[in-house]
């Protein structure tokens, strides 16, 4: 998850458009993210503008009543993100003047760089597009030069900043040096000092700081600059001390933290958490690190989704006694979408009789270790007319989006699509006599989906006699196979496997009964 900081101070003109241009960025640049903007007592009509944005975006607006400042606004949308966040190693913010003097499309190119291991990309603006008078050109030369970094940084004072989350967590923790500063404030300065503070902080703990270059887009800006040059050099002058202490404190943590690693070499956090234990307290070298590395266990994760790749139910479907077509579940294999590992399953029916004719084919992508639903699409043929969806689901940002729709809507916390429910009612405890609602149909305005447990009963499929149960499933607001005017009755077998034995389901033309001829489930011997 991407968290995109924009603290807004009457900024009406230019805010939504520097929303609506973080949006092209990741509709091109495929991630999840999320929007947090803290409007800072605004009275130019900013705040109606976010409003009407946060109808169309995954965007949260903090509403300040008085005015706080800069520095306090920025600390509060990172410590949001890193409250929202539970993959702080994984997940980063960026912090986003809402000017448009900070260049939204470079934002893609940061991110790249923390998905390569650096745990801090500085976009360093010292490339200017449009006039600037002198007194902000060279105060802003100059100012860097007071309030130096380290790590290889110059433009200390860009405020155009993406940092891993774990970095953040770490300052905060160590802010005021000691025990319980978690709560204590992390940027005791304002203006361009602020942001030479934070990355003085942050740079404490980042193992691997890099830098891209941006320009700084004067010629978009629709107002006068705000700061007063000669205060911010001022400011800067007075604030050598604060971030030299903090470059200090960086450097003794660094330290410490090459000691505890054994003297080896510093690298970034990890990107991903691979579920291996990859060192011991004790390791007195590299050596010795690695004979530990390689008889450590390795902990796994149980997949949320449990069916294996290549499981394959077939089905004969009949219309009374007449044969009128066939279908088929099947997990077609493990896909990357929206980089989440996903399982790709598939469900598809195909037949008809005399005049009428069917072939429906609907798809899911969904989260292999969460059971959330990525990706979705369904396609149908009906007698002559053809009908096409195609859906793109962001569960962590709240919201999907329809292809060939340039709108997105919100979703709920653990979706799941018509596809996906097929398989995960597979996995959920079932009691006879109970009914279940569940709110995590993708379309919220269509929940609960409502799961009946009717009964136990034996049946003869696939050349065998099962104990099963029935189930009802339905979504009363939905359509298709989990509409309230399709009945439909799925049979599960009363075992570990819970194998789908038949579905009974309404059409137009009368009732269809899809019953399980054969079956491939890698691991399980058929009869």
């Amino acid at each position: 998850m991407i968290y995109v900081c924009v603290p807004v101070h009457n900024e009406a003109s230019t805010v939504g458009l520097v929303l609506w241009k973080v949006r092209q960025v990741f509709t091109a640049f495929e991630r999840e993210y999320q929007i947090i903007a803290c409007d800072d007592a605004s009275t130019d009509g900013t705040a109606d503008v976010l409003t009407s944005y946060a109808r169309v975006l995954p965007l949260t607006v903090i509403k300040h009543q008085a005015r706080h400042g800069y520095a306090h606004s920025l600390e509060e949308l990172l410590r949001l993100a890193l409250q929202r966040t539970d993959r702080p190693k994984r997940d980063c913010a960026i912090t986003l003047h809402a000017d448009f003097v900070h260049a939204p499309e470079t934002m893609e190119e940061m991110v790249k760089r923390l998905e390569s291991g650096a745990d801090l990309v500085v976009a360093e603006q010292y490339r200017a597009r449009g006039d600037q008078p002198w007194p902000e050109r060279w105060a802003r030369q100059w100012a860097p030069r007071l309030l130096r970094v380290g790590g290889g940084v110059k433009d200390s004072i860009s405020g155009f900043t993406a940092l891993r989350l774990i970095v953040l967590r770490q300052a905060t923790r160590g802010a005021a040096g000691g025990a319980g500063a978690g709560d204590a404030p992390l940027l005791t300065t304002e203006g361009w000092a602020a942001n030479a503070e934070l990355l003085a902080r942050l740079g404490a703990h980042a193992r691997r700081i890099e830098v891209v270059s941006s320009a700084a887009r004067y010629d978009l800006k629709q107002r006068p600059s705000r700061s007063n040059p000669w205060q911010q050099l001022l400011a800067a002058w007075r604030s050598r001390g604060r971030i030299s202490a903090a470059r200090k404190v960086g450097g003794s943590a660094m330290v410490v933290l090459a000691l505890l690693t054994g003297g080896g070499s510093l690298r970034a956090q990890d990107t991903v958490c691979t579920g291996k234990i990859v060192g011991s307290a004790g390791s007195s070298s590299p050596a010795s690190s690695a004979s530990a590395s390689s008889s450590s266990p390795v902990v796994h994760v149980p997949p949320a989704v449990p069916f294996p790749v290549g499981e394959r139910l077939s089905f004969k479907a009949k219309y009374g006694i007449f044969s009128v077509g066939n279908a088929t579940m099947e997990v077609i294999g493990i896909d990357t979408v929206h980089n989440v590992e996903t399982v790709h399953i598939r469900f598809r029916i195909s037949g008809g009789a005399l005049w009428y004719h069917l072939d429906q084919t609907i798809e899911s992508w969904v989260g292999r270790y969460d059971f959330r639903s990525r990706r979705f699409s369904s396609v149908q043929d009906e007698r002559d007319t053809h009908r096409e969806h195609r859906y793109e689901i962001f569960p962590d940002s709240g919201f999907y989006r329809e292809e060939g729709r340039d709108t997105t809507f919100a979703t709920v916390l653990e979706p799941l699509d018509d596809a996906a429910f097929l398989y995960w009612i597979r996995t959920v405890p079932l009691e006879v006599g109970k009914k279940y609602e569940y709110a995590r149909y993708f379309r919220p305005d269509r929940n609960p989906v409502i799961i009946e447990v009717l009964r136990r009963e034996r049946v003869s499929v696939a050349g065998k006699k099962w104990q099963a149960l029935v189930v009802r499933p339905r979504i009363p607001q939905g359509r298709g196979i989990f509409a309230e005017k399709s009945e439909t009755h799925i049979w599960l077998s009363d075992d570990p496997q819970r194998i789908v034995l038949a579905i009974q389901s309404n059409f137009s033309f009368g009732q269809v009964t899809l019953k399980l001829k054969d079956y491939v489930v890698p691991g399980v011997t058929q009869p």
